[in-house]
């Protein structure tokens, strides 16, 4: 069974930081490109950022680019997503996912629960 457990989720200031934990488990991690995903309320779900385990590469949404950064440890079968220079535009359920999301491609076939991120000004 496929399973995606997120954590480190939570309320920061503006400006502040957080990184999020996403422990897989039940398929071959190195042969899977992870993603995070977030969904703020009342839009549409979209791919924040993606690492590719099979090849290492990462992409990121241009509204995260150079503030965000996803990295994967294999021997943890975790991937990790470093949140800096926050803002309220960046609250949202995020959720990790096996497979990834562009603006014109979804990928994903497993999601986890998702945790809060909150942003205040």
């Amino acid at each position: 069974e496929v399973q995606l457990v997120e954590s480190g989720g939570g309320l920061v200031q503006a400006g502040g930081s957080l990184r999020l934990s996403c422990t897989a488990s039940g398929f071959d991690f190195n042969n899977y490109a992870m993603g995070w995903l977030r969904q703020a309320p009342g839009k549409e779900r979209e791919g924040v950022a993606c690492f590719n385990n099979a090849i290492g590469t990462t992409s990121y949404a241009d509204s995260v680019k150079g503030r965000f950064t996803i990295s994967s440890d294999k021997a943890k079968n975790t991937v990790y997503l470093q949140m800096n220079s926050l803002s309220p535009e960046d609250t949202a359920v995020y959720y990790c996912s096996r497979g990834c999301q562009t603006t014109t491609l979804d990928l994903t076939d497993a999601w986890g629960q998702g945790t809060q991120v909150t942003v205040s000004s």
